[in-house]
């Protein structure tokens, strides 16, 4: 170990930079679709031991704080680099318009992200001391830059490491008390802590057994979670998710607006399996932005929702909604509830909206730039107010949750009503086969332990899914698979310890281990004195 130690301890300039940047990228291997968070206790030591080499060899003073903050961004490129590289394919769906900008945005993203790292490693230059309170210091510091990275601005809290653990069933049921961010401290504590083996300080064996033992008992909580009884299925209610695998490119081509809706009816109109026909509520759902128009100027596709929805059903769909403002017509990512009259009953604006996507901050700047939002309509997107539960005749209220605020830990305790279940509809189909969609997947999982509740989350070309309320996933329809599922609606268990408290567990553990760093930090200095 002490051998390994060395090769990252004595590398300098491009050498450190170039061990952090494949240190970071080889840390995206722990997230979806692969899930190897094995990898991590080489990677996470690894920066430690990149960190030792950067602050010891500056020593004390300000001096110190440049190489480390270069670790801290070279890691942290790597990491979303490899982690994000997906995005790209979105700029493809329109490679005439867009096609220019896909280089810039996949090294400007990661590059932007990284500067959260940074600023990670700033803290750690602050703090670092020889030995196992080192491992704390990198936990208080990545753990903090990523709820920062999660919060500042509208926040793009995607891919943060606590979802480590997310592809893992017994692991990730440590998110229903201390949640994502929590996850991700406990993450880097466990996978840093093999780093103080190749030190000579005593304690190192204690540290990392306490470590280890703390794996095991995040193992078995979540054995234990989930040996509990199931809370069964909501009674007398059936759902129907309709993944249509339509591609993007050709899903908004005008000659194509028909041949796309009739695939939504016809897929929607067959009968319901027999276990299921009998239930008295009866639930559709289509994705993210179905259909390509706008609903509300088609009573013809409004009637033929009604012809294909029978007394006492419902359809929720994903919309794009339109209202004029002034002398301008703008434009809403929603939700809409459809009675079996062809009635829109109810809306729901999507509050937090993809940025570049569909808006751009500081439009006139960017525009100027010759750059635009990727979805384009006849007009802006504009966000909706505020997160608030949908309410359905027999059916338990829910939160609808349109794309990417799934990725949001905690936004379900952000609505001022309860709600029995959460819908996510989405349209991944701009990523193509990548590695995006099931990296969005397993946020919803995360979203469904934390709270307690399960997820019905309905995409358009995959992968659509029925999480139960402890992330187990009863059913699910494949990217790029054409089909439905068809199901009872689960039920919820007792809000978690997380949807009552939220972040609270995470700062205390913030506050600890910053007390706990800081007394260290005056015991030494007055030593030194």
């Amino acid at each position: 170990m002490q051998r390994l130690s060395h090769v990252f301890l004595l590398a300098w300039g491009w050498r450190r930079w170039g061990l952090a940047l494949f240190a970071g990228a080889a840390s995206a291997l722990s997230l979806a679709p692969l899930g190897w968070f094995a990898v991590l206790w080489l990677t996470f030591p690894a920066l430690v031991w990149l960190l030792d080499g950067a602050i010891a060899a500056e020593g004390t003073g300000r001096r110190r704080f440049r190489p480390a903050m270069a670790v801290g961004w070279w890691f942290g490129f790597g990491y979303h680099l490899a982690g994000l590289w997906w995005i790209g394919r979105a700029f493809l769906v329109d490679a005439e318009a867009f096609a220019w900008l896909l280089p810039a945005a996949v090294l400007a993203m990661p590059a932007g992200l990284a500067l959260f790292s940074a600023l990670s490693g700033a803290i750690a230059a602050l703090f670092w001391r020889s030995g196992w309170p080192r491992i704390v210091v990198l936990a208080f510091a990545l753990s903090l830059t990523d709820w920062l990275r999660g919060t500042i601005l509208t926040g793009f809290p995607w891919n943060t490491f606590g979802q480590a653990f997310a592809g893992n069933l017994v692991l990730v049921q440590g998110a229903s008390i201390v949640g994502a961010y929590g996850l991700g401290f406990l993450a880097i504590l466990i996978f840093a802590a093999p780093a103080v083996l190749a030190d000579e300080a005593p304690g190192r064996r204690i540290f990392a057994g306490l470590a280890a033992l703390l794996l095991a008992l995040m193992a078995g909580f979540g054995f234990f979670r989930l040996s509990q009884e199931s809370p069964g299925e909501v009674a007398d209610t059936a759902i129907r998710i309709v993944q249509p695998a339509i591609p993007q490119e050709e899903k908004w081509l005008p000659e194509n607006r028909a041949n796309v809706f009739s695939t939504y009816v016809e897929m929607s109109g067959r009968p319901f399996p027999e276990a299921l026909a009998g239930a008295s509520r009866r639930l559709t759902i289509w994705p993210e932005s179905a259909v390509p128009f706008l609903l509300t100027e088609e009573p013809g596709a409004l009637a033929a929702i009604a012809g294909f929805l029978k007394p006492g059903e419902t359809l929720v769909t994903g919309a794009i909604r339109s209202e004029i403002r002034g002398e301008q017509r703008v434009f809403y990512n929603s939700i809409f509830s459809i009675a079996d009259d062809g009635t829109i009953v109810d809306a729901y604006d999507k509050v937090r909206l993809v940025p570049f996507g569909e808006y751009v901050p500081l439009e006139g700047f960017f525009e100027a730039l010759g750059i635009r939002g990727l979805v384009q309509g006849a007009g802006t997107f504009e966000a909706g107010f505020r997160q608030r539960p949908m309410r359905l005749d027999g059916l338990p209220a829910f939160l609808p949750l349109v794309c990417y605020e799934i990725i949001f830990p905690g936004i379900a305790s952000t609505s001022e009503e309860e709600a029995g279940w959460i819908l996510n509809v989405t349209n991944d189909a701009w990523f193509g086969m990548t590695a995006g969609p099931y990296q969005h997947l397993v946020q919803a999982r995360l979203r469904a332990v934390e709270q307690g509740m399960p997820v019905i989350r309905a995409a358009n070309t995959g992968i659509s899914a029925i999480f139960d309320s402890r992330g187990r996933i009863l059913d699910r329809l494949e990217l790029g698979v054409r089909g439905a599922i068809d199901a009872a609606l689960p039920a919820r268990l007792p809000p978690t310890f997380y949807a009552r408290h939220g972040l609270s567990l995470f700062f205390i553990a913030l506050l600890v281990s910053f007390g706990f760093i800081f007394i260290l930090r005056l015991k030494i200095n007055t030593r030194n004195d």
